[in-house]
């Protein structure tokens, strides 16, 4: 088992206290290392924005991290890259410190250079996002629209339950094709190259990881995904 750091971060007080965020990322980083062969040696939780170009000197638990990661000479996780950043400055200035970053979203063979272009895209999504968005609601106010949605938690709720519902269904468009490989004994790698090699769609495109089918065979599990047949 290679060692691994993980890193989780939320964005407020009221998160950290309630819980909100922590636990998501932390089952997301131990599934991905039960599924790409790693053991969490360290776990450090931060309670920062991480917002300025002094961030870094406010996140003591990266520092930490860093750190600790540096004596064992092994990387970091987190579970998705805006954990980390959502500014590329940052996103560069860690790069800079020689310690790799992992991010479980992504899977394990995504190297810096692609880390920098994920988090510039992101960046330019969101300020453009930003825009539209003040420009519609200026437009909405000159109309003599009054903003607010009083139904904001209901949306979100029927937003969050259509996400859920559309994960579990292509859980079990792809759990025949995983089936198979399971009851063969493969390991989550090798289902992972297997279905790869044989065209399976992932549900973003692309190839296929050991924490992707490891995420399948879960969610059958929890959310009693079942199979025709």
């Amino acid at each position: 088992m290679r060692p691994i750091v993980a890193y989780l971060r939320v964005s407020t007080g009221k998160q950290a206290k309630s819980g909100l965020g922590v636990e998501a990322q932390r089952e997301a980083v131990h599934r991905f290392a039960d599924a790409e062969g790693y053991s969490i040696v360290e776990e450090r939780v931060e309670v920062e924005t991480g917002k300025g170009a002094d961030a870094l000197d406010r996140r003591p638990q990266l520092a930490a991290a860093l750190e600790h990661a540096r004596k064992r000479k092994c990387s970091i996780v987190v579970a998705k890259l805006d954990r980390l950043s959502r500014e590329v400055a940052f996103i560069s200035g860690l790069m800079a410190q020689r310690v790799p970053f992992v991010v479980a979203e992504l899977g394990p063979a995504v190297d810096p250079f692609v880390l920098h272009i994920y988090a510039a895209l992101a960046e330019k999504e969101r300020a453009l996002i930003s825009q539209r968005t003040k420009q519609a609601l200026a437009a909405a106010k000159a109309r003599g629209v009054t903003l607010g949605n009083p139904r904001l938690a209901e949306a979100r709720a029927r937003a969050n339950k259509e996400t859920i519902e559309a994960a579990e269904r292509y859980a079990a468009l792809v759990l025949p094709h995983i089936l198979p490989l399971a009851e063969q004994g493969l390991s989550l790698r090798a289902m992972a190259r297997e279905l790869t090699a044989r065209a399976v769609p992932t549900a973003r495109g692309g190839q296929w990881y050991a924490v992707q089918v490891a995420d399948i065979l879960r969610r059958r599990e929890t959310a009693g995904v079942m199979v025709a047949g």
